[in-house]
């Protein structure tokens, strides 16, 4: 006599909802562009050589690009500079935003999280994927549990096989 077992997925049958925050990743290339390479000597943005700079270069290399501006020096850079960059990147970039890759990912994040519909997690019990192949900024984390909280039923970090507890809504 042939006994047959039944394998069952436990976690396909869990009703957990699973997240991976990559899906969300922004897909344009995110470049920084440094004002040091501006600056006279190192040091001293002139305003006229800036000016001329900012009309005669050819931008076209940031188009659909995430910009950063940033300067990597000590130098003391005016605020108007980095309003004129802006002027030239925002028209062609996908978007353009003050400091480093990792502060243009997470204020990528953040908008994409900010602007998701939610309506799919009301009343779920939700698992936030922990590792993957990207690196996700914990701001990403922190913002996406936070609109999860006012919603979903319950929030779990890492895989459906092993969860880590990180809301339960009372009853």
């Amino acid at each position: 006599m042939e006994i047959q077992e039944t394998i069952v997925n436990k976690v396909a049958q869990s009703g957990l909802m699973t997240v991976d925050l990559a899906h969300f990743a922004p897909q344009q290339e995110i470049v920084i562009y440094d004002i040091k390479d501006n600056l006279f000597h190192g040091l001293i943005l002139k305003e006229k050589d800036f000016r001329e700079f900012i009309k005669n270069n050819d931008w076209s290399t940031y188009t659909e690009k995430h910009v950063g501006i940033i300067c990597s020096t000590d130098a003391i850079v005016p605020t108007w500079a980095y309003m004129l960059l802006s002027t030239k990147l925002s028209p062609i970039a996908a978007s353009v935003h003050f400091g480093d890759a990792d502060s243009v990912r997470g204020n990528l994040f953040r908008d994409i999280i900010a602007n998701l519909d939610y309506t799919q997690y009301v009343d779920q019990r939700v698992v936030v994927k922990g590792c993957g192949d990207i690196a996700i900024p914990t701001e990403a984390f922190v913002t996406f549990t936070g609109k999860l909280t006012k919603i979903a039923k319950s929030v779990m970090y890492g895989e459906p096989c092993s969860t880590v507890p990180v809301f339960k809504r009372k009853s």
